[in-house]
């Protein structure tokens, strides 16, 4: 959702070259769009295989994630971002990236394959030293994902690694739902991932077409390694954040209740985990080729924040209240105990999705360190919230969510915005009628749930999403007519002018 001010074109006999707009949209487009009917094909499997699973298996397979969160932050993401960031890059520094990604993606595997036993000891399962064994076959494939990733990113062509990721999700859906009608259990959640960034590695390599080969030669990289490892501490932060919560839990509760737990919040962050970073991945590239136009970067983060808040807060507003029968329908009965915490986690939802998409507009910015500040913070934060709210068990461990992350994102704008040129009251501006008329739609809804009759809950589910999708677009349609058309105008491609905003400013970033 990033548009720079459109171009006037060269009065040349040659096609002038795309526009930045032009380009943003169609990477939106591409990459958001894929992952949009990835997600779909990738979450019909998911929900068909919590139904033949249990929770103590997403328990256990909980417990591997915090590893495997944990290493990912060393596996060169920030590396690739660097060479996406860089204005200009030679063959060598692209050579050298390519084989750092091998060196530390090999080494990661070989950490955790090492470290297995000690994990299992620590959650008190000893199956899990098995479960990480078999998922350090991953950090083999991450180096033939991210390389071409990023020269492709470079080039803002986002149209062929979407369909990579398209087919990825296809194979890694089909192996999900083949390893659980084959009983496979908890292996069937080692199965998927392995299918799937395998099938990823290949597409993604053959995609970029690149013939390149790795360097292991790293003298003269010290400026790729320097911004790297700041994106990597960034990243070592909200590792720290995001799965504080299974390592301190899990030694506390036990592992069906930890997998209710655990996949209440998959269904809350299904859009801040997976459809935020496809706008995210988009949006760095963009602000990194606007980032001398600070003015620029300040309309397109307002721009972007109120149109990914136009789709979010609707989506998380609803999910609060219609957990009972949304969770009944979709994950089935063995699972209605994750509703009320659902609708705990969904409340936190709106301040962590506009939190993630500060970083990155600062990192493309030249100012990486002041994520790894900000997530420092966070990781001391997030943290001790759960540890108290533990004290009330899985519900107050749900809670917990809501006050850490209001606070973790006053504290992030506070540092980000001046950099970005933002101001509070911008961004309050510009994601204020999307938070009015979700609110008017919660307060309907819980209504209209008050007074149905008793009935099949797929029924009550159905009718309280189209009154909810009703009272939403209707009210934004009667009070705040330009969200609306703002956003049809960008899906056509055609910047929108609001009131007081010429064709100077016209930024967007998503």
């Amino acid at each position: 959702m990033l548009h720079a001010p459109v171009a006037k074109p060269e009065p040349e006999k040659e096609a002038p070259a795309p526009s930045l707009f032009a380009q943003a949209r169609s990477a939106v487009i591409w990459r958001s769009g894929a992952q949009i009917v990835g997600q779909m094909i990738t979450w019909a499997a998911t929900f068909l295989v919590i139904r033949i699973l249990n929770p103590h298996d997403y328990g256990l397979f909980a417990m591997t994630q915090v590893v495997l969160a944990v290493l990912n932050m060393l596996n060169g993401a920030g590396l690739a971002s660097g060479l996406i960031q860089k204005p200009d890059a030679d063959e060598r520094s692209i050579r050298q990236l390519y084989g750092m990604l091998i060196v530390l993606n090999f080494g990661l595997g070989a950490v955790q394959f090492a470290i297995a036993p000690l994990v299992a000891a620590y959650f008190h399962q000893p199956i899990v030293a098995d479960l990480l064994r078999v998922q350090s076959f991953l950090y083999v494939t991450t180096p033939f994902v991210a390389f071409p990733y990023a020269l492709l990113a470079r080039a803002i062509d986002f149209r062929v690694q979407a369909k990579v990721y398209l087919a990825s999700s296809v194979t890694g859906a089909l192996a999900a739902l083949a390893g659980a009608y084959a009983g496979l259990g908890v292996w069937t959640l080692i199965l998927a991932p392995a299918v799937l960034f395998s099938t990823r590695a290949i597409g993604m390599t053959r995609a970029a077409g690149h013939k390149y080969r790795p360097l292991f030669d790293f003298r003269g990289a010290g400026d790729l390694a320097k911004f790297g490892g700041l994106m990597a501490a960034g990243q070592f932060f909200w590792v720290l954040q995001s799965q504080a919560d299974v390592f301190i839990a899990g030694r506390v509760l036990n592992p069906a209740t930890l997998g209710l737990y655990t996949t209440g919040l998959f269904l809350t962050q299904i859009l801040v985990s997976k459809f935020v970073p496809a706008i995210n991945d988009v949006a760095f590239s963009i602000y990194a080729r606007m980032q001398d136009d600070r003015a620029a970067v300040a309309d397109g983060f307002a721009r972007s924040s109120r149109m990914v808040m136009l789709v979010a807060m609707p989506f998380y507003v609803g999910l609060a209240v219609t957990a009972e029968p949304l969770v009944a329908t979709v994950l089935g009965p063995k699972w209605v105990a994750a509703a009320p915490l659902v609708q705990l986690l969904a409340l936190a939802m709106p301040a962590m999705t506009l939190q993630v998409l500060f970083s990155p507009a600062c990192s493309a910015m030249g100012r990486p360190g002041i994520n790894v500040h900000t997530g420092a913070i966070g990781a001391v934060l997030l943290p001790i919230a759960f540890l108290v709210g533990l004290h009330w068990g899985v519900t107050g461990l749900a809670a917990s969510w809501f006050f850490a992350y209001l606070i973790y994102l006053a504290i992030t704008g506070w540092r980000v915005m001046p950099v970005l040129g933002v101001s509070a009251g911008q961004l309050a501006k510009a994601i204020a009628p999307t938070f009015t008329a979700s609110l008017a739609m919660g307060a309907v809804v819980l209504a209209v749930d008050h007074v149905l009759p008793a009935m099949v809950v797929q029924a009550r589910l159905a009718i309280l999403v189209i009154v909810g999708a009703a009272v939403y677009a209707g009210w934004l349609w009667l009070l705040s007519k330009d969200t609306l058309l703002e956003a049809i105008s960008m899906a056509r491609g055609k910047p929108y002018y609001r009131a007081g905003e010429g064709p100077a400013r016209v930024t967007s970033a998503a």
